[in-house]
């Protein structure tokens, strides 16, 4: 008895470990075995297909580009916060389903969906699947997925604005090394250009000053706008909505973006992209080796933190199903993939078998940290929660949160507290679910030695620092949608340039982060119960346009069909339920929100019939030829960013 009792205790504290690796192991022979048919049988990758980047080179948009440098591009965009802030409300329901899903999910769904948006791309000369809709289904199917893909771009620019907001507001520590990163990475992109060198070695000494940053921030310089505004603008005008932090910081961020998105890739977008990549792998290894000495010492206990299947839920949450795979929507399945392995990525990839390293492999690793990301706000948040404060000196501190009697919240206590299952659903904040994250993955990091207050600025820089990659790569998109929409009809045609198409996008993003919510700065908050079921319809959406690709070439579809079907099923039932439930938008006269929802289920309608009348005409016939491409111009020898 004694020793069935000793193992079993010690698989109890094994658990988080056992959990981790099994995930990661299963990513890893995925990507062999699943992925490599994929990519070599079914799709049959070949080098001597010549890619956009040197059909369209243009060095600016168009730009062959070492595999490493896409790939940090490519997995930076398409992370952001999405891999965090879903399983970091998802595991309420549980960390298994959550878990599940995600492993599950970006094997068979996710990463099937990137990676045939990112090859259909690349022999359509770099088209974003919308407009590669026109020519696999028809045109009007082109229109309708254009004004889908502006909507979601719509969202995500809104949504993710504000939690780089949020973040710099509840982490002031974190503004200084978020910052520097943006001069670092142009000073990077001149240096290679010119120098036609490799990035690798120059990265990682930026990577280091990044990290230094992090020390001055925390100890030295936290950009507290809270703290400054009242002594710039007086008490009076710092204490109106319209010029707190949070709508500072939201001006702030989409002026970048304008300024990022019209950039030549190689500017900032490319080296940004990289160096970010190496600070996630970087974290992702200390997270993984902190998780593995709290597990080994009993601090981090998957079973103690977090039940397997919760079994209490708040007032008004949604059911499990069909919400916990709208919930985690970037961890699992993203339809915003598509537009950067279709927008961006496929526009710089050097040769066509780089694609199963970028388009599958970069969202298995997404499932990677997704992975980390439910242990961290598990087994993480057992082992203890805290709150900051400023001290006279300037720097950082963090308090463990106790209990009546004074003792630190451990286990399930500090989970509890954190996640608040005895509240309403209303209550689940944005910065709380960060904070989930951001403190969790600092108690695996402390297991290591690391302070509390590195750890977490070193994990709060690393989530800052991917929403504002996909905040000017969601720009850059918003863009050439834009443009593709504007320049069909004569009235809009005026808007179709880079700078007016841009302009758009990010006023618009402006205007509901103002004016969708009746607290300027947090409109992003109100359009947040739209992304997941808007980003799932989106994703079978791209699975359709790849399904017709191989319908027309008569290739096996029954990998993608029954991805696609459950991500068209599953987020229309989720949008729905969120229309007409008794808690739903239009009981609570959420007007907005249903006129959107309504809206996006519509056109999912509507292009869906065009689908199916065309589905049965266009086996084994192929689509219309692009036109020829325009002759080459001799060019000076080449001196792209490798």
């Amino acid at each position: 008895m004694h020793d069935a009792s000793h193992r079993d205790t010690h698989f109890t504290l094994m658990s988080t470990l056992i959990v981790a690796v099994l995930s990661f192991v299963g990513f890893i022979v995925a990507y062999n075995t699943y992925g490599r048919w994929l990519s070599h049988r079914l799709f049959e990758l070949d080098d001597n297909n010549e890619p956009p980047s040197k059909q369209l080179q243009d060095d600016v948009d168009f730009c062959p580009t070492d595999r490493q440098v896409v790939f940090g591009h490519h997995f930076t965009s398409i992370a952001g916060t999405g891999p965090i802030v879903g399983p970091a409300i998802a595991v309420f329901w549980g960390w298994l389903p959550a878990l599940l899903w995600v492993v599950f999910g970006s094997i068979f769904v996710g990463a099937v969906h990137d990676l045939g948006a990112l090859i259909i791309s690349l022999r359509n000369r770099g088209q974003t699947v919308g407009e590669i809709a026109g020519r696999m289904i028809n045109k009007r199917a082109k229109f309708l997925f254009l004004i889908v893909l502006a909507a979601a771009l719509m969202v995500v620019l809104a949504i993710f604005g504000l939690v780089v907001a949020v973040i710099f507001a509840e982490y002031p520590q974190t503004v200084l090394p978020v910052w520097i990163s943006m001069p670092i990475a142009i000073a990077l992109g001149i240096y290679a250009r010119r120098k036609d060198a490799h990035l690798l070695v120059p990265s990682l000494v930026a990577l280091v000053i990044v990290y230094a940053s992090i020390l001055v921030g925390v100890y030295y310089l936290p950009i507290d706008l809270a703290a400054i505004l009242p002594s710039i603008l007086g008490a009076d005008l710092a204490s109106s909505d319209y010029l707190s932090p949070l709508m500072i910081w939201t001006v702030i961020l989409l002026i970048y973006c304008f300024v990022a998105s019209v950039l030549p890739v190689w500017l900032l977008l490319q080296p940004r992209d990289y160096v970010n990549s190496h600070q996630l792998i970087v974290a992702l290894v200390l997270l993984f080796i902190g998780l593995l000495v709290a597990s080994a010492t009993g601090a981090a206990d998957l079973a103690k933190s977090t039940p397997a299947v919760a079994t209490e839920m708040p007032a008004g949450a949604p059911p499990i199903f069909p919400f916990l795979f709208i919930t985690i929507a970037c961890g699992a399945c993203s339809g915003f993939h598509c537009l950067v392995s279709s927008g961006t990525s496929s526009k710089q990839v050097e040769k066509e078998t780089d694609a199963q390293y970028i388009g599958y492999g970069a969202m298995l690793l997404e499932g990677g940290l997704a992975v980390i990301v439910i242990l961290a706000c598990c087994a993480g948040v057992g082992m203890g929660i805290f709150e900051g404060s400023k001290t006279a000196d300037g720097s950082y501190v963090y308090t463990a949160m106790t209990d009546a009697e004074g003792v630190p919240l451990t286990g399930q206590a500090a989970w509890e507290t954190r996640y608040a299952i005895s509240k309403n659903w209303s209550d689940f904040k944005l910065p709380n679910l960060v904070a989930a994250f951001v403190e969790g993955g600092a108690n695996f990091l402390t297991s290591l030695g690391i302070p509390l207050e590195i750890g977490i600025s070193i994990i709060a820089v690393l989530v800052a620092n991917f929403a504002a990659t996909t905040l000017d790569t969601a720009t850059r998109l918003q863009r050439y949608v834009l443009q593709e929409l504007f320049v069909s009809t004569p009235v809009t045609k005026p808007l179709a340039g880079k700078y007016a198409a841009t302009a758009v996008a990010v006023l618009s993003a402006l205007a509901i982060a103002v004016f969708a919510d009746k607290v300027p700065g947090k409109g992003g908050t109100l359009l947040w119960p739209l992304f997941g079921a808007m980003n799932q319809l989106l994703a079978g959406l791209a699975m359709m346009v790849t399904a017709f690709y191989l319908w027309r070439r008569s290739k096996p579809i029954w990998f993608v069909t029954i991805p696609m079907i459950a991500m068209l099923i599953l987020p229309a039932l989720a949008m729905y339920y969120n229309i007409f439930s008794e808690s739903g938008y239009w009981a609570k006269q959420q007007w907005l929100l249903l006129v959107l929802g309504f809206g996006v289920l519509v056109l999912q309608a509507w292009m869906l019939f065009e689908a199916i009348v065309m589905w049965p005409r266009v086996k084994g016939v192929l689509e219309e030829a692009l036109p020829p491409l325009p002759e080459k111009k001799p060019t000076v020898a080449a001196d792209n960013l490798q």
